[in-house]
């Protein structure tokens, strides 16, 4: 079941390429739950696309089965080389092991994600603070959890 799944998933996606696998899985009594993201976003007609595209080829008398396409939420964490590309421009909530980073994600490459943002700092001469711009590469190996940040 799970090979023919991902073949009719594969040729869906084939037919839409800005759309991406995020996660595929059949759980017992046969449920398929697809997720899907998109370099421009996704919108319900490509969930239906998807759908029919699998639904239409798998037989229910052969096996049952239940199937929900999703895309991913906007509170989902970032799983995907694309979905970073993707947010270049937004804001990023990136955990690592040892620290927090909040900032505008200014860069995606092979080996990791880049982050800008300003903080205020004590003078190095005087009293009070100064705005400073910061800046981190942050590797994906590195990184437990990256969500984009929503501002209203």
């Amino acid at each position: 079941m799970q090979d023919k799944v991902k073949a009719l998933l594969d040729a869906a996606l084939a037919e839409n390429t800005s759309l991406f696998l995020i996660d595929l899985s059949i759980s017992e009594g046969n449920h398929i739950k697809v997720i899907i993201d998109g370099d421009e976003g996704v919108k319900v007609e490509d969930c239906i696309a998807v759908s029919r595209a699998i639904e239409h080829n798998l037989d229910r008398e052969e096996v049952d089965f239940s199937l929900e396409v999703l895309s991913a939420g906007v509170s989902e964490p970032l799983q995907e080389l694309r979905q970073y590309k993707k947010n270049v421009g937004r804001k990023l909530k990136v955990k690592t092991a040892s620290e927090t980073l909040e900032g505008e994600l200014i860069a995606v490459n092979d080996d990791g994600v880049t982050l800008t943002w300003k903080t205020r700092e004590p003078k190095p001469v005087g009293k009070g603070k100064v705005t400073v711009q910061k800046e981190a590469v942050v590797p994906y190996e590195t990184i437990v959890e990256a969500k984009v940040m929503i501002t209203f």
